[in-house]
């Protein structure tokens, strides 16, 4: 396959076509598909301006193929923000294409338009071949902070519980 595609950053015009591959993407990783649940979940991103998503398309069909989701956090001793890029998923035909270190790449520029301080992302002790990609665009594992992270049952909560 003679890939050629560009990467950019999606708008709410996406929202359809990108619903479908974030559906794919949860389905990865696990998730009962459901693509109005993932529509919605978008929808909310671009509506109150929560994330940034960037999508690769093929040139040839102007399918996205791909994409990359940034969430935005902050640092108070540095008072600098940061992005987490919590998503990054490539369609299965098209991975080792290089789609993903594309999409990398432009995520890097869009941080580093935005004056951020850095990166943060997390994957899986067993996906080496991430891993890898990370580490060979200049990734630091973090080996000085250990990560932490409570769940929490939200789901349960009821007016009755005092949170009004």
């Amino acid at each position: 396959m003679n890939l050629n595609f560009r990467v950019s950053q999606a708008t709410i015009n996406d929202l359809n076509e990108l619903s479908v591959i974030f559906d794919l993407y949860r389905v990865f990783y696990e998730q009962v598909s459901n693509q109005e649940e993932a529509r919605q979940f978008l929808f909310d991103r671009f509506e109150h301006a929560e994330s940034i998503i960037h999508i690769a398309r093929e040139s040839s069909d102007n399918q996205i193929v791909g994409f990359a989701q940034l969430y935005p956090t902050f640092s108070s001793l540095s008072m600098m923000r940061s992005w987490v890029l919590n998503d990054l998923y490539v369609i299965e035909e098209y991975r080792k294409k290089g789609v993903a270190k594309e999409l990398l790449h432009h995520v890097q520029d869009f941080a580093i338009k935005t004056r951020a301080k850095g990166i943060a992302l997390s994957t899986g002790h067993d996906n080496k071949k991430a891993q890898s990609l990370y580490e060979f665009l200049g990734y630091v594992k973090d080996d000085e902070f250990q990560q932490y992270f409570l769940t929490l049952n939200c789901m349960n909560i009821n007016e009755s519980d005092g949170l009004n």
